[in-house]
């Protein structure tokens, strides 16, 4: 098949491409690499013929130091999803995958695994942004197919995916899991296993196991959420790291109320790195069900466990420190 990967240049995008090695790979980045057959700027979009299938990724990601402006936001998620939706459109292609995020669902989950049928209810720009671009999917969507059935749009079949991961992990991978990994690697006690919490990520080798599924064969197209099977708490994440790295676990449980105290004073004072945002980050649970990708699938289960995933992640962040 002929694909067209946007953002293939990015994290999710080169691990892809390597899973993907067997198709020919098209690309539209703002760089231009050696990862796919072709290369395609944004501007060059009318250039890019005989396409079958298309992976949205392109876009604004998560910004952790809250550097960027909301419209930022707005202008490149939403608006690089249109220039591409539209195209999928009127081409030949016949499956479009885009990628949002559980974010554009909710910012926290308070009780039970989050899931397809829980109302949308994004708390930053970059949810809110992911939302409002799958929002124009579903509703183009439904208008060219609406124009399909009165016989006013040629095209015939077409299917589209929503992926809605949480935190994916993986060879270059750059997220809160490596600042883990450095404060664990350096014997740095953990001070906060007094929670217990239960939070679900993504192995890269899921993600792409699922891609090549929606990609290879006819799934039901809609929404779905992508994670593991089983979530981690933080404390088993640092047990994970320590063993890896082959250093004593390290793990204080201080006083939940002194932990509250000193993110308090954070807030008081500003301070980036302690405050009771950053503690909801790293002291929240987030679960996320993945059993409606599974039942369209037929499995019962991700090919690669959570803990398997996570310390194969942890191999190439040792390869590469």
């Amino acid at each position: 098949m002929n694909i067209l990967i946007t953002g293939y240049n990015g994290f999710v995008g080169s691990n892809l491409v390597r899973k993907l090695r067997d198709h020919r790979l098209l690309g539209i980045d703002l760089e231009k690499s050696d990862l796919v057959s072709r290369h395609y700027g944004w501007e060059d979009l009318s250039k890019a013929t005989e396409i079958d299938g298309i992976i949205h990724l392109a876009g604004l990601a998560h910004d952790r130091r809250k550097t960027a402006d909301e419209q930022d936001y707005f202008r490149i998620n939403v608006g690089l999803t249109k220039r591409i939706f539209e195209y999928f459109l009127a081409s030949a292609a016949k499956k479009f995958i885009f990628f949002s995020s559980v974010k554009a669902v909710a910012d926290s989950v308070t009780s039970g695994p989050l899931t397809e049928d829980d109302p949308p209810n994004p708390q930053t720009p970059y949810g809110r942004s992911k939302l409002e671009a799958e929002r124009f999917i579903t509703a183009e969507l439904a208008q060219w197919e609406a124009r399909q059935k009165t016989g006013d749009q040629e095209g015939g079949w077409k299917a589209v995916y929503i992926l809605r991961p949480c935190m994916i992990h993986g060879p270059g991978n750059k997220g809160n899991l490596n600042s883990l990994y450095k404060l664990v690697s350096k014997g740095i006690p953990w001070p906060l296993g007094i929670y217990d919490n239960k939070r679900s990520y993504t192995s890269i080798e899921n993600l792409g196991y699922v891609v090549r599924q929606l990609v290879e064969r006819d799934i039901e197209p809609g929404v779905y959420q992508m994670a593991d099977d089983e979530p981690l708490s933080t404390n088993e994440l640092i047990r994970l790291i320590a063993a890896q790295v082959g250093k004593k676990t390290k793990i204080m449980n201080i006083d939940e109320k002194v932990v509250r105290f000193a993110a308090s004073i954070g807030d008081r004072l500003s301070l980036a790195g302690v405050n009771n945002d950053v503690l909801k980050k790293l002291t929240g649970s987030f679960e996320v069900s993945n059993n409606k990708i599974k039942r369209a699938l037929g499995i019962k289960e991700m090919p690669i466990r959570a803990k398997e995933g996570i310390r194969e992640t942890l191999a190439s962040l040792m390869t590469h420190s």
